[in-house]
């Protein structure tokens, strides 16, 4: 099934990001992790590429996964370090294999790196006209509510996003937030650009101190006063840092839904535990929208 078309129904989704291993012989470990997530029934789950594209059979491995649990996969693909001719090759397997729906990413820049020639694919746009010469895909797309790190402004972040949406993108999954107005902000200036497709608020629940510096430095989001509070109170302890991150998530989620954005996104960094508080607690919101 197309995301597209499961985003147009007007019902809540919650999804669900899983990541590949580094090494084959966790796969078998990771597939453990699918199935156990699967079981809460999310409308659909999206698997990583890895960095620089190193483990895209894994992607297609976990995404093949998914879909024997019964779920819609959503593969990611970037195309930074692959050439035109590698990307082809990799999005014909997935369509053999049945993927049809592909999250378009440029990557992260590896430090030091410089593009060796025109061979090679700088930017987001570039990959989604690829993906759509190929076959018939449904195509998302990231988007950064407080501005993509490398942007000068916003008026340059908006019309990159413009520019990327009008090659074709179905949907928009956002970079993690902790502040909702942020995203509400977005959401509006989205609007009055003409950005009209579907917008997936991605939401990370912090659930260790260690692993919230390292995710504010990738995304240049910005850290609201209640949750620093709440990280200078538990982070020194796992086992709390974990239920609160998870609430402060359930927080949001809830705020987001109040407020008409239907569609949720949660990166669960492979922790069942995160996927299965989150279903349960939202569980007599979504059932009572049906």
């Amino acid at each position: 099934m197309k995301i597209k078309d499961i985003l147009n129904n007007e019902k809540i989704t919650v999804s669900f990001e899983v990541f590949p291993p580094k090494q084959w012989d966790k796969i078998e470990k990771t597939k453990a992790t699918v199935r156990e997530m699967a079981a809460y029934n999310p409308s659909f789950m999206s698997v990583t590429y890895g960095a620089a594209g190193t483990t895209a059979g894994f992607t297609e491995e976990i995404a093949r996964e998914i879909t024997e649990c019964g779920i819609t996969p959503l593969a990611h693909l970037t195309c930074l370090t692959s050439t035109g001719d590698k990307i082809e090759s990799v999005v014909r397997k997935w369509q053999n294999d049945g993927i049809e729906n592909i999250l378009a990413l440029r990557g992260d820049i590896p430090e030091g790196f410089v593009f060796p020639d025109k061979q090679y694919y700088e930017h987001a746009y570039q990959l989604i006209r690829k993906i759509h010469s190929i076959g018939d895909f449904c195509v998302g797309a990231a988007c950064y509510p407080e501005i993509h790190p490398e942007s000068s402004s916003r008026v340059e972040d908006i019309d990159h996003l413009k520019e990327k949406t009008d090659c074709g993108v179905d949907f928009l999954t956002s970079q993690m937030f902790f502040d909702n107005t942020v995203f509400y902000n977005f959401r509006e200036i989205c609007a009055i650009k003409g950005i009209n497709v579907p917008l997936i608020a991605g939401i990370m629940p912090i659930t260790s101190a260690r692993f919230l510096e390292k995710s504010v430095k990738l995304s240049g989001c910005s850290l609201p006063k209640k949750f620093e509070s709440i990280v200078e109170r538990f982070g020194s302890d796992d086992n709390a840092m974990l239920h609160a991150g998870i609430i402060y998530a359930l927080d949001q989620i809830i705020d987001l839904l109040a407020n008409g954005v239907n569609n949720i996104h949660i990166y669960t960094m492979n922790k069942p535990l995160i996927a299965k508080k989150i279903t349960e607690e939202l569980a007599g919101i979504i059932n009572g929208q049906k």
